[in-house]
């Protein structure tokens, strides 16, 4: 039990990691990955993004990590804990369907 709940922590700490650093690549954002906590608003009043970085972020989340995000749901864009909840359950899903 142990193993799979520390697994499913790195696992979940790996894709933070690598979406944080993307993010802050591709958007050029003036922050370290330390500086982003996880459940800071990405659009509007937290780190103040717009559409247009909307469509960055799910372009990051889809390249780097081989799921799509349909149209309708923006509300996975929420914060970066919403997208690595919804990355987690794409691959789950994914992986389970092969």
């Amino acid at each position: 039990m142990t193993d799979t709940v520390e697994s499913t922590i790195e696992r979940r700490a790996a894709i933070i990691a690598t979406f944080k650093e993307e993010l802050i690549q591709r958007l050029n954002l003036p922050y370290t990955a330390e500086d982003l906590h996880e459940d800071i608003s990405l659009l509007g009043a937290g780190l103040g993004l717009d559409s247009l970085d909307a469509l960055e972020i799910v372009l990051c989340a889809e390249n780097c990590f081989g799921i799509k995000i349909p149209d309708e749901s923006i509300e996975v864009l929420r914060s970066i804990n919403t997208i690595v909840d919804y990355i987690i359950q794409e691959q789950d899903r994914r992986e389970s369907a092969a």
